[in-house]
C-alpha cells in the first residue's frame, strides 16, 4: 500500500488529526491529507486557510501532503492513483457514521479499501467542533491543536454571550 487518503474538513485540524496523520506515515509509503472544502458544513475557516495550516502543522512529515478538493472523494482518490482512504474512530459514536461512508463509497468504487485508525487514548475526546467552540468563546485550545492553529483560531471573531 502505496499511498492513503486522509480526508476531512479539518476544521480545525487538530492534535489527534495530526496523531493519526503520523501514524499513518508510517504503515504507508505516501499520505495525502486531503481538506475537504465542505460548504455544506459552513467551515469557520475558508478551505485555502485550513489547507495552508494542515501543511504548517505537518510539515515535518517528508511523506505527507495536503491538497484541498471539492468533488466526491473516491473520484478524488481515483484521481492521484489512490487505493485506501483512512478514516479516523474516536468513539463508538463514530462508528455507526464511518461504516456507513465507508458502505457507500464502497458502492460507487469497490476498487478502494477504506481503513480505520483510532487516535492515541489522549486525543479521543479531542474534535475540532469542540475546539472551534472553545475558541469561539476565547477559550485556551493550545493543549488541542498546534500553536499555528491556536493563534489562527484566537484571531477570530468571538461569540457574544
Amino acid at each position: 500500500m502505496s499511498l492513503v487518503v486522509y480526508p476531512g474538513t479539518f476544521d480545525p485540524i487538530t492534535n489527534g488529526h495530526s496523531d493519526l496523520v503520523e501514524r499513518a506515515a508510517r504503515l504507508f509509503e505516501r499520505v495525502l491529507v486531503a481538506v475537504a472544502g465542505n460548504p455544506g458544513k459552513a467551515p469557520c475557516l475558508p478551505l485555502a486557510q485550513r489547507v495552508d495550516l494542515a501543511r504548517r502543522v505537518l510539515s515535518h512529515l517528508d511523506n505527507v501532503e495536503v491538497a484541498g478538493f471539492d468533488r466526491l472523494l473516491v473520484d478524488f482518490a481515483r484521481a492521484r492513483g489512490a487505493r485506501v482512504i483512512l478514516r479516523g474512530l474516536r468513539a463508538v459514536s463514530d462508528f455507526e457514521y464511518e461504516f456507513q461512508l465507508a458502505s457507500m463509497n464502497r458502492q460507487l468504487a469497490p476498487d478502494i479499501e477504506t481503513v480505520f485508525l483510532t487516535p492515541a487514548e489522549r486525543f479521543a475526546y479531542v474534535s475540532s467542533g469542540l475546539v472551534r467552540e472553545i475558541a469561539a468563546f476565547g477559550g485556551d485550545v493550545s493543549a488541542f491543536v498546534h500553536p499555528e492553529v491556536a493563534r489562527a483560531l484566537a484571531a477570530l471573531p468571538r461569540r457574544a454571550d
